[in-house]
């Protein structure tokens, strides 16, 4: 695929596909919102974007050589480096697109009022995902949540997470309780909704 202009196309087509095929009926979809793919561009070994759909926003990363994740099971996690730390991707696979990572900014999307709204989103995510200063030590919290859901307390959670360092961040209670900014996003703070 070429980078980024056929590859947004086969991204948006695919996801419109899976949004007709199989979210009908499935209450978790936006009506406000419809697929779109924001800001792809190509960075070192790979094209990077964010995909809105009306039930996730995912940073999205494609490789310039279609086959290069082919070896992978889907669901492997990838840790990948940006300016502003390091975030976890997994590794997911269409038709019509291929191998790919995604690491999920909003899931799902019911804060957006409109497309407009998800879009400037995206735009910001990936203007700071390049940026020293949005960076911190804890990027992404999957574990952290998952141990919440399966019963433990935000501060079990939080150790869990950071052997201990994480002690000293806001509980998951509180952060929910804040609002969330563009540079929270890429810092890895709460979304409401969730991850993944």
């Amino acid at each position: 695929m070429i980078c980024p202009d056929t590859l947004s196309a086969g991204l948006e087509t695919a996801f419109t596909r899976i949004q007709h095929e199989r979210m009908v009926d499935i209450p978790l979809l936006n009506p406000a919102l419809e697929v779109q793919a924001v800001g792809f561009s190509v960075r070192e070994d790979y094209c990077l974007g964010v995909l809105i759909t009306p039930w996730f926003m995912n940073l999205m990363l494609l490789p310039l050589a279609g086959d290069e994740w082919a070896a992978l099971p889907s669901g492997t996690k990838v840790n990948r480096t940006f300016p502003s730390g390091t975030y976890e991707f997994i590794l997911g696979e269409e038709e019509g697109v291929g191998p790919y990572l995604m690491c999920s900014l909003f899931s799902p999307v019911f804060e957006f009022q409109n497309q407009e709204a998800a879009v400037v989103t995206a735009e910001a995510v990936l203007q700071s995902l390049m940026d020293e200063t949005s960076r911190d030590e804890v990027s992404t919290h999957e574990r952290e949540i998952r141990t919440i859901w399966s019963g433990a307390d935000a501060s079990t959670a939080a150790v869990a997470v950071a052997g201990g360092e994480a002690a000293n961040r806001p509980s998951l209670e509180e952060r929910i309780q804040k609002p969330i900014s563009r540079r929270d996003v890429l810092r890895g703070a709460f979304l409401p909704g969730g991850e993944e």
